[in-house]
């Protein structure tokens, strides 16, 4: 699983002509599904998630985690991370898992981030969504749980 994690003062999500979703202080989390993952990878890209240390403490330095602070989350499925665009100008897609694969490791992703007891706002999978993020920093960090060791 691949992810695309931003700190943020405030984001939402909405989907199709639906009310927005809203979070305040925490992370918004593009996550992507790829056809060899399991539910270890969800579990892995969850645990990393919850403690990456983005937030500064008072000293400036990246000290706290999301769950440290009790931060929110925004967390959207995005195939799109699998990309692979190294040939011709389209991107390829072949790496990404298919939505009958995807859903369930999406879902299980969700189930470990619940776990954790924060406020967790989603998308909804496989539909066009609105996803609007103030990026906080900027933070971005790129995980992946195939390069994990």
């Amino acid at each position: 699983m691949r992810a695309v994690v931003q700190r943020v003062s405030r984001a939402w999500v909405q989907v199709e002509e639906n009310e927005k979703r809203p979070i305040g202080d925490g992370l918004v989390v593009l996550a992507g599904v790829a056809k060899d993952d399991d539910e270890g990878d969800a579990r892995y890209l969850a645990d990393k998630i919850l403690n990456l240390r983005v937030f500064p403490d008072e000293d400036g330095k990246l000290n706290y985690s999301v769950y440290d602070l009790g931060g929110e989350l925004l967390v959207v499925s995005q195939f799109t991370l699998y990309g692979d665009c190294r040939k011709g100008r389209r991107p390829c897609f072949t790496e990404a898992a298919a939505p009958r694969q995807a859903l369930p490791l999406f879902e299980k992703l969700l189930d470990f981030l619940r776990e954790s007891g924060l406020h967790l706002v989603t998308g909804e999978f496989q539909t066009m969504m609105e996803v609007g993020i103030v990026n906080e920093g900027p933070v971005t960090i790129l995980l992946d749980s195939k390069k994990a060791f």
